[in-house]
């Protein structure tokens, strides 16, 4: 009984790995820029309608609710992302962002980082 648990046990932690993995992932089609006050930035969607706005710093970023205004507050890792472009760290208080169709978002460093992002798609 002990070896089927702890077989269990492990792919359920290859599998949350995985998941956890495919949503770090860079997107793969052209994105719709989005106003950041529309954003969950702790659950990275775009969520159709203002946001939460949480100010940390002199700077605001938007969550969508009070766990997420907490995290945003608390963890400066929630506040930072990776522009899929140019591979550098970006705050997502100054960042450019756009959703893929699902309505996952993307931090861009400068709308000329996200122009080269969407541009690869347009010569297709």
């Amino acid at each position: 009984m002990l070896k089927r648990t702890t077989l269990l046990t492990v792919i359920a932690l290859f599998l949350v790995t995985v998941a956890f993995a495919a949503d770090k992932a860079a997107p793969t089609t052209r994105l719709e820029k989005v106003e950041p006050k529309t954003v969950c930035m702790v659950n990275e969607h775009h969520m159709g309608k203002d946001q939460i706005p949480v100010d940390v710093e002199g700077k605001t970023y938007y969550g969508c609710c009070e766990m997420c205004k907490k995290a945003l507050a608390a963890d400066a890792t929630k506040r930072e992302a990776v522009d899929p472009q140019s591979g550098k760290k970006v705050d997502k208080a100054t960042a450019v962002i756009a959703k893929q169709q699902d309505g996952k978002v993307f931090y861009f460093e400068s709308d000329e980082s996200l122009n080269k992002w969407n541009a690869k798609f347009d010569k297709k």
